[in-house]
């Protein structure tokens, strides 16, 4: 692990892999770096999606509706 940062958007882990110069980067929640998501702790595999990504997802589809179908 070369750094850790905010940037696009949520946290990154920074790394180079063994031989390689060049910088990759991956989601923080993808790595024991952070905390695990209380959610996910207590839904112990129960659940596979947040509530939160769930009202995410569905404000994008009613973004990506057709106005004439939103009934607007």
């Amino acid at each position: 692990m070369v750094g850790f940062a905010h940037t696009w958007g949520e946290h990154r882990v920074f790394f180079r892999e063994t031989g390689d110069q060049r910088v990759r980067s991956l989601p923080a929640s993808w790595t024991d770096v952070e905390e695990p998501d209380a959610f996910v702790v207590v839904a112990a595999g129960r659940s596979l999606f947040r509530p939160e990504d769930l009202l995410a997802l569905a404000d994008l589809l009613d973004r990506l509706r057709p106005a004439k179908r939103r009934g607007v």
